[in-house]
């Protein structure tokens, strides 16, 4: 068996190797070698038909371009617009403020009686002087009469003193009667003296408390909620007053402002105060009777509503506090407001405009116009044949519905405000004209 295999072997040593032949005769034929030729031609095809179809997707997409462009330039697109004007830009600091009366009163009795009339209603303005409440006086009157009857008394016992001191100091003078009797008679013209200067403090103060009895209003103001009624019995050491009166004309109202913008308002006010030498703004009668001064002429301060919306009453910055509140970083500001009609209510919220500065002969522009992308600012102006250009522009300031600008724009050009967005270079557009926030005289 054994044999066998070794001889199978041998025989597969010895068999001839296969002979590679061509087609045409005789040349040698390699199948591997053709195999790695058509793969490599297979992949340089994929690459191919990879490329052509590339390139044939952006010829499409530059044709669907072309044919958007095509039909928004044909497209009008209705906008809103607005003219830009040159003038001047107030700039301002805004703050939310608190509405405080200079002057509230608890008005309280300084003698003791029974109220017998309280001639005021709730809720009235009253003056300086008007009377408000009034205490039984008939004690009062009493006493005082009794002061004066004493008062008449020792007037009396004066005058008979003198009398004898008179006549004292002839007889002493005839070495009738003795110095002693003398200098008696002149001790008790003394005491009598000091007895009528005493009677006359009573008197006074009788009529003081008979004052007093007649409560007046100490200022000018609005009375609130009467705390007492006729018949109540009242004393001097009451803790709880008979009325408050709030003064409200002219009133104040304060607010903070961030300690960044503290030197614009105090450059403001140094080119104010140099401007006006110290000048004061005229003041109504009825501001005349609460007291105060009449504030100088300083930076005008404007106060809205809650929706900064309605302007409710213009007045002066009077002054800054003394020291930055360093646990918020803001510092406190007061203004100065006539309130002629009562528009402004103590501890009443409100926003206010504060002007620092004004921007002279500017280009404005409603802020309303402006687009940002992320190479800057920009806007579309309507040229002659209704088509938008888009032009970049260079905001200097901002302030509210207004802008202004330092190129990209002329005064009097178009600029579109609404509409904006289906909007590009050489779109048509028709036009809409939009209300204006730049007033007829340009100024701001």
């Amino acid at each position: 068996m054994s044999q066998q295999i070794a001889d199978r072997e041998n025989s597969l040593r010895t068999r001839p190797e296969p002979q590679h032949f061509s087609r045409e005769g005789g040349a040698e034929f390699n199948p591997a070698g053709l195999l790695r030729n058509r793969g490599f031609w297979i992949a340089a095809l994929c690459v191919l038909a990879v490329i052509l179809y590339v390139w044939i997707s952006g010829i499409r997409a530059r044709a669907a371009a072309a044919r958007a462009a095509a039909t928004a330039a044909h497209q009008t697109v209705p906008v809103a617009a607005t003219s830009t004007k040159q003038g001047d830009l107030n700039l301002y600091v805004t703050a939310i403020g608190t509405v405080t009366a200079f002057n509230t009163v608890t008005v309280k009795t300084r003698v003791d009686g029974q109220i017998v009339q309280i001639p005021f209603k709730e809720g009235q303005m009253v003056h300086a002087g008007d009377l408000l409440v009034q205490i039984d006086p008939r004690p009062y009157q009493v006493q005082l009469t009794e002061a004066e009857g004493q008062m008449a008394r020792d007037k009396a016992n004066l005058v008979n003193a003198q009398t004898l001191l008179t006549r004292d100091k002839e007889l002493f003078a005839q070495n009738i009667i003795a110095k002693q009797d003398l200098d008696n008679q002149a001790a008790q013209v003394g005491t009598y003296e000091g007895t009528v200067k005493n009677d006359q403090g009573l008197i006074d103060a009788a009529q003081l408390n008979l004052t007093y009895s007649r409560i007046t209003a100490p200022i000018s103001g609005r009375i609130g909620l009467r705390l007492v009624d006729i018949g109540n019995i009242v004393h001097a050491t009451d803790t709880t007053g008979l009325v408050v009166i709030t003064q409200l004309q002219p009133i104040a109202v304060d607010f903070s402002i961030p300690e960044d913008e503290l030197p614009r308002v105090m450059n403001a006010m140094k080119h104010v105060a140099s401007v006006t030498g110290g000048a004061t703004i005229p003041v109504s009668t009825q501001q005349q009777t609460s007291g105060m001064a009449p504030p100088p002429l300083g930076l005008p301060v404007e106060a809205f509503d809650r929706d900064f919306k309605t302007k409710l009453a213009v007045g002066v910055l009077l002054t800054t506090d003394n020291e930055i509140d360093q646990s918020t970083g803001t510092i406190k500001l007061k203004a100065q407001f006539p309130n002629e009609d009562n528009a402004l209510f103590p501890n009443q919220f409100v926003n206010v405009r504060l002007l620092v500065d004004v921007q002279h002969d500017a280009i404005l522009i409603p802020t309303a116009a402006i687009q940002r992308s992320s190479t800057g600012s920009y806007i579309y102006v309507v040229m002659a044949n209704q088509t938008v250009q888009m032009r970049p522009i260079k905001v200097l300031n901002t302030q509210g519905e207004l802008s202004s600008i330092e190129s990209g724009a002329q005064p009097g050009e178009l600029v579109v405000v609404d509409g904006v967005d289906k909007l590009r270079s050489g779109s048509r557009v028709s036009v809409q004209l939009a209300a204006n926030p730049i007033t007829p005289g340009a100024t701001q």
